[in-house]
């Protein structure tokens, strides 16, 4: 991997986080402080290492680091992919230190109430007045308990997905041995409900699964008007809203997100099920992902007998509403902490955050527009562009093989590398670029995920960088 030796070696942070980290000896000087309460001992000579060792290993392992990208940069605008916010970082060592286990309150009782309360305020901010829900490993985990559930629901009826859907639900509905049906997309991404509706009246499709924030577009699926042919062809309907969960914050403002976006939002109140994943847009380190279901009656299906751990208390534990065994509670205590210093709100908190993370995209396509060398696929709903570059022609095999160029030059390049992502485009996405020539099936562009809010800041740096790439 080429990459810049001064941005390879610049794990540098800024001020503000610099200072959290400072934090963490105080931190774990009361910490020590805590667990000073039981007896001392000695640590078994089996798990002592001799000196120098451990320096050795960091050491390695910070040389061997090295060769990765810079997703802590605002260079880097590629994949959903950043560092998890340095509070959430402090807060998940400290916890980590203990290692609780959040399947039981034999194993976490501190962190299972984070996790009871951090659930809580999801569920407050997707709407839902009674719930179920809990944190999982993943969005996969947590897409697979969902569709396990309405499995157990409708074990006789397909789940439905769009065509731009995650990959995941046709793989856990493999896993669960659930039917599916593939629903096609409008010309912005999002699930053409009329291929919807007559795929509804063969009686064949117990769910749909609705994608609040696709992983190529950012596109936001119409839940709003799903909901009424709910009420016309009674089924089930999921969220994954995985990767743009947390926009709900927005969208009681309609400027702020793309068309339709804010009424697919807030309908999600009247959803049966939603997954976010705090570990993306929620400033958490991997794995937290997060499952929630409007009706608590659902959590008859997670009943089992365990015979040897759940006794400490008999409130319920996470356990015996989960998939998952094992969990870490030190990711409940690491959102939890975020969110008392980000708060679940529209104007301030994480809300402010994701404002500046939709103003660089806005931004991007602003001057992708103005360019005569670079053209948007389509307008962007959250925080994730499209475009591709027309320099060498209007075929799709030479606009495909123009994006592969310069995307390998702007990743090596010596003095200042850009990382951005690709994706393969179909006629059906282009239909308004009708000079386009498709000599090929489908056609290679690039893909920017703008999660950092720096990035607003850096969006003509990144758009620069690209154009100099189409002239060298």
């Amino acid at each position: 991997m080429k990459e810049d030796t001064k941005e390879r070696g610049a794990l540098h942070l800024a001020p503000s986080a610099s200072a959290i980290l400072e934090l963490l000896p105080e931190s774990l000087e009361q910490f020590a402080a805590m667990i000073s309460r039981w007896h001392a001992y000695d640590l078994d000579e089996t798990l002592r290492l001799p000196p120098g060792k451990a320096r050795e290993a960091l050491d390695e392992l910070i040389e061997r680091l090295r060769d990765n990208y810079p997703f802590f940069h605002p260079s880097y605008a590629g994949q959903m992919l950043k560092p998890p916010h340095p509070i959430a970082s402090v807060a998940y060592f400290i916890a980590q230190q203990i290692n609780p286990n959040n399947h039981a309150l034999d194993g976490g009782p501190a962190t299972a109430k984070m996790e009871t309360e951090v659930v809580a305020e999801m569920a407050r901010m997707f709407g839902y007045e009674s719930y179920l829900g809990h944190l999982t490993s993943s969005g996969t985990i947590a897409n697979l308990e969902a569709l396990w559930v309405v499995r157990s629901l409708h074990p006789d009826k397909a789940v439905a997905f769009s065509t731009e859907a995650h990959y995941t639900h046709g793989r856990m509905c493999e896993v669960i041995g659930a039917k599916t049906v593939e629903v096609a997309v409008d010309d912005r991404g999002r699930m053409d409900l009329d291929d919807l509706r007559e795929k509804l009246k063969t009686d064949r499709i117990g769910t749909v699964v609705m994608t609040a924030g696709t992983t190529a577009l950012g596109a936001v699926d119409p839940i709003d008007q799903a909901l009424e042919l709910r009420r016309e062809f009674d089924f089930r309907l999921h969220v994954d809203a995985a990767y743009g969960g947390f926009f709900k914050l927005l969208a009681d403002d309609d400027e702020t997100l793309g068309e339709g976006a804010g009424a697919a939002y807030r309908a999600i109140a009247s959803t049966d099920s939603v997954v976010v994943d705090p570990h993306k847009h929620g400033l958490q380190p991997y794995g937290c992902g997060s499952v929630i279901f409007r009706d608590p009656a659902v959590g008859r299906f997670y009943k089992h007998d365990s015979p040897y751990t759940y006794f400490t208390s008999n409130e319920l534990h996470l356990g015996e509403i989960s998939l998952e065994c094992s969990r870490a509670g030190a990711a409940a205590a690491a959102l939890w902490a975020t969110l008392k210093c980000f708060p679940l709100e529209s104007e301030v908190g994480l809300g402010a955050v994701l404002r500046k993370t939709r103003k660089a995209a806005l931004a991007w396509a602003k001057l992708i527009e103005e360019s005569d060398q670079l053209r948007l696929v389509l307008q962007p709903s959250l925080d994730i562009i499209n475009f591709y570059a027309v320099k060498n022609g209007l075929r799709a095999s030479e606009i495909s093989a123009l994006t592969h160029r310069v995307f390998e030059a702007l990743m090596n390049d010596a003095e200042h590398p850009i990382y951005l992502a690709k994706f393969n485009a179909k006629p059906q996405l282009l239909v308004g670029h009708s000079d386009l020539i498709w000599d090929e099936p489908v056609m290679t562009v690039f893909r920017s995920v703008l999660m950092r809010p720096e990035q607003l800041d850096y969006v003509p740096v990144l758009h620069e960088r690209v154009l100099s790439k189409l002239t060298g």
